[in-house]
């Protein structure tokens, strides 16, 4: 921070000195290029900015990507996001049209009026944005880590007082809710303040990738490229079907196609939804298509239009490794030969569970050495029972839906380590959750087949143009 606050003091002292002489315009210009590399070598950019959106006109302005009250500010500069130069030099000579713009990262806890009084824009501005914004976003949806941009106007007065540093005029805050949108809040003239919720423009292609498994699919997407966010949305749809520590084999196949999001600068944004996918196992391919239903609904399905889900998830938990089957076994804690009859997933602390399928709570609580237990009946059947918590995330009585969250992993009762002991239970009696022969979920007939089979086509024919820039909305 001593090296950035003496550069910034020398571009001061050199603004002042061609402000005092009143050089002419080439002047300005050599010494302004000369102050951006400057700039440029303390990790600050000169750049041009415009707001990307649909509906609604586009502005450039050029834009000087500093904070100047954060110098010498170790806390305040460790926030500050820097980028790239779009726009190599791009330098408006009228001091009172200099803006400049950063980006902020929301600590824990941090409000969004704790980020804007941090960045120092005044109580009275902070209030006026913040109402403004409420009418297309709550605030309180901020999370740690989302970043918050800042926008400013300043002029030579500000810049040259040294001893009050200040960021100047406060013009704009913007930030990203999804990936797909944005929302500004920026002050009018009267000095109120105006809020819009819009479209980003995006560029939406299909990105398709094979490969060969050798160790695991997890590993032979990543050495594709596939992005992790892609892969464990794969591994899930598949999730009730296939065993991965138990039917992969080495020299298995998978073939996938996926959306991805770009912005206006072709900058990748977002990784979107699995649109085909085909696990060759032994052999045997199994391939699943991405279709939205008559009501709305998106599922994916099998050639035959079968739902890939099933009534029950067999393995309701995320990246866990099977530590424990179903059977007598040697228990680990009691030291004799005794029936296990569930299965046992090792994982860390706090990994989410998943309820298997949509049911009632009819048990959520400490049950001896199940520790934190809880048991779901799904229908006149079959019920499912979740052990060793370290937290229940629901409660008796409750309806919940197939892949919610009701509770984490933990070590809870006789446990030997963290980890979840998982049921299926068919009429009362524990069964094996990997052999039991579970309920289908739902089969298109009639005029639903029919426009799922116009979706496989057409997907298929998309697979086999290797993925191009489409409208996916038919999807």
């Amino acid at each position: 921070m001593p090296i950035v606050w003496s550069l910034w003091c020398v571009i001061l002292r050199q603004y002042q000195d061609l402000i005092a002489e009143r050089m002419i315009l080439k002047s300005l210009l050599t010494a302004a290029a000369l102050s951006a590399g400057i700039l440029l070598s303390a990790n600050f950019v000169l750049g041009s900015t415009k707001k990307l959106v649909t509906n609604s006109a586009s502005k450039q302005f050029s834009t000087l990507m500093i904070a100047p009250f954060s110098l010498g500010n170790s806390a305040a500069a460790a926030t500050l996001v820097t980028r790239s130069p779009e726009v190599a030099f791009n330098y408006i000579t009228q001091a009172q049209d200099l803006t400049y713009k950063f980006s902020v990262q929301a600590s824990r806890g941090e409000t969004l009026s704790d980020i804007l009084n941090r960045t120092g824009v005044s109580s009275k501005d902070r209030a006026s944005a913040i109402r403004s914004l409420k009418k297309v976003f709550k605030p309180s949806r901020l999370r740690q880590g989302q970043t918050v941009s800042v926008t400013f106007q300043t002029d030579p007065e500000t810049l040259s007082d040294t001893r009050h540093a200040s960021p100047g005029d406060f013009l704009e805050l913007s930030l990203l809710p999804d990936f797909a949108h944005i929302i500004v809040v920026e002050k009018n003239g009267d000095d109120e303040f105006s809020s819009s919720h819009e479209k980003r423009q995006l560029t939406t292609r299909l990105v398709r990738a094979s490969n060969t498994i050798n160790q695991s699919l997890f590993m032979a997407g990543k050495k594709v490229k596939v992005p992790s966010s892609v892969l464990s949305e794969l591994i899930r749809l598949y999730s009730w079907d296939v065993d991965f520590q138990r039917d992969i084999r080495s020299g298995d196949e998978f073939e996938l196609m996926y959306e991805q999001y770009s912005d206006a600068q072709g900058k990748l944004v977002h990784s979107g939804d699995v649109i085909y996918a085909s696990l060759e196992l032994s052999g045997k391919g199994h391939a699943i298509y991405r279709h939205t239903t008559a009501n709305g609904d998106i599922d994916y399905f099998d050639e035959k239009g079968q739902s890939t889900k099933k009534e029950l998830m067999r393995t309701p938990i995320d990246g866990a490794r099977l530590s424990s089957g179903f059977g007598r076994r040697k228990h680990p804690v009691l030291g004799y030969n005794k029936m296990h009859k569930g299965l046992d997933f090792a994982a860390p602390r706090g990994t989410p569970i998943y309820a298997a399928g949509n049911g009632t709570i009819k048990y959520a609580g400490r049950k001896g050495a199940y520790g934190n237990f809880v048991l779901i009946s799904h229908n006149a059947t079959y019920s499912t029972a979740y052990a060793h918590m370290k937290r229940i995330n629901t409660a008796k009585g409750r309806r919940v839906k197939q892949g919610q969250v009701i509770g984490y992993v933990g070590t809870t009762g006789r446990s030997t380590g963290p980890h979840l002991h998982y049921e299926i239970r068919r009429s009362g009696r524990q069964v094996n959750p990997l052999k039991v022969k579970l309920p289908s979920g739902r089969k298109l007939i009639g005029q639903e087949l029919t426009s799922f089979q116009n979706t496989r086509e057409k997907i298929e024919a998309q697979y086999a143009k290797q993925g191009q820039s489409v409208n996916l909305a038919s999807y």
